[in-house]
């Protein structure tokens, strides 16, 4: 029988019987050490399912499980995730503009409910998140999204990198919010296809993902803070679009 606590699978079989039967995962921590068929046969199976899987010491298990969780613990997933690939087709099957939310190293699940809640209640059809450096999907960003993240498809893709790519592939155009940009937000033309790339709140867009952009843009400040909050920013960024369609 499958064991939960906290949102948590432990245990060789359990965790390889939920992810066989399709359980959505966060994540898959093996303990560091464990060797043979059961380990091969586990990072084949996270790579099918598009699921990231870490070595973590021991120690680190036991801080979240004290019963006997034999080296395998995984993080399920409070949604289901989907696949790039699919949703995009289905955006235009419905005859809808689409746009997108690509999130670059946004960690924080506070953050990260925010946002979903704007991107539902201003029209985004989606939101990508890498899988790594992605905040997990627990009872925190659910309550801070206000159920948002139940109503808007999370595209998990191997990297940012590949989601911008298959976006462009597709005619998608990627503009990439930089507070280096030289054009205002409303100086941009969201009214075709786009997919907005927003990073995390220390880094911002990391350098590489902002040279494949198709153009980059900057929200005017006046203050003397640093840079808005990611979910506020990204809430303006929504409002400008919706407005431009509207």
């Amino acid at each position: 029988m499958t064991e939960f606590k906290d949102q948590l699978i432990y245990g060789k079989h359990p965790l390889w019987d939920a992810i066989k039967s399709g359980q959505a995962i966060d994540k898959v921590w093996l303990q560091i050490g464990m060797k043979g068929e059961y380990v091969t046969d586990m990072r084949e199976l996270c790579k099918e399912k598009n699921i990231p899987i870490q070595m973590v010491p021991k120690e680190k298990l036991n801080k979240l499980i004290r019963e006997n969780h034999q080296g395998a613990i995984a993080f399920v997933s409070m949604v289901d995730y989907y696949k790039l690939e699919d949703v995009l087709p289905q955006i235009y099957e419905r005859n809808e503009m689409p746009l997108i939310l690509v999130l670059d190293g946004v960690t924080d699940v506070r953050n990260f409910g925010a946002i979903a809640r704007s991107a539902e209640c201003l029209g985004a059809n989606a939101i990508v998140i890498g899988k790594k450096n992605a905040a997990r999907i627990n009872a925190e960003a659910m309550k801070t999204s206000a159920g948002a993240l139940t109503k808007i498809p999370i595209c998990r893709e191997n990297s940012p990198m590949a989601a911008v790519e298959f976006l462009q592939l597709s005619g998608v155009q990627v503009a990439a919010s930089d507070l280096k940009a030289e054009k205002n937000i409303s100086e941009i033309d969201f009214t075709g296809p786009t997919a907005i790339l927003v990073g995390s709140e220390g880094r911002g867009v990391h350098y590489t993902l902002a040279e494949m952009s198709d153009l980059r843009f900057i929200i005017p400040q006046s203050g003397f803070t640093d840079s808005l909050n990611v979910s506020v920013a990204t809430g303006i960024i929504l409002y400008e679009i919706a407005r431009q369609r509207t």
